[in-house]
């Protein structure tokens, strides 16, 4: 499983990284417009992230500006191919307001988890989107 942690604090990068350590090579972006760029860097290889752990709360691009971006590119690369795919993303947040959880969701997150998570939690989220067993 290819990741891409998009966290500007880096006590919950490490974190993260500690989690996914195991189950294949996780890239680290500290803020939207950098996860946007690695999405973008991924696609025209080929090789799309299977994961993106992406922050609602960051600077120069927001979660959810960078989430939008990130599905357009998406959109964008599949217009030609026979097999259309997206990133899963698990948005992060410690803010667990309603706008926020309805917005990730009108932007097609796949899972919103909020801050602290716990390393169960967080696994167990991952099995129900199929990218561990």
């Amino acid at each position: 499983m290819k990741s891409l942690i998009v966290e500007d604090d880096l006590t919950s990068r490490i974190l993260l990284q500690e989690y996914l350590k195991g189950y294949g090579p996780s890239h680290v972006a500290v803020n939207g417009r950098e996860a946007v760029e690695a999405v973008d860097a991924a696609l025209s290889t080929g090789e799309p992230y299977d994961l993106i752990c992406l922050d609602v709360m960051m600077p120069e691009l927001d979660g959810q500006q960078a989430l939008q971006e990130i599905r357009e590119a998406e959109r964008s690369a599949a217009a030609g191919s026979r097999t259309p795919r997206h990133s899963k993303v698990v948005m992060t947040t410690a803010l667990s307001d309603k706008a926020n959880v309805e917005q990730a969701i009108v932007s097609r997150c796949d899972s919103f988890l909020v801050k602290p998570i716990a390393k169960q939690r967080f696994l167990d989220e991952l099995r129900k989107l199929n990218l561990i067993w």
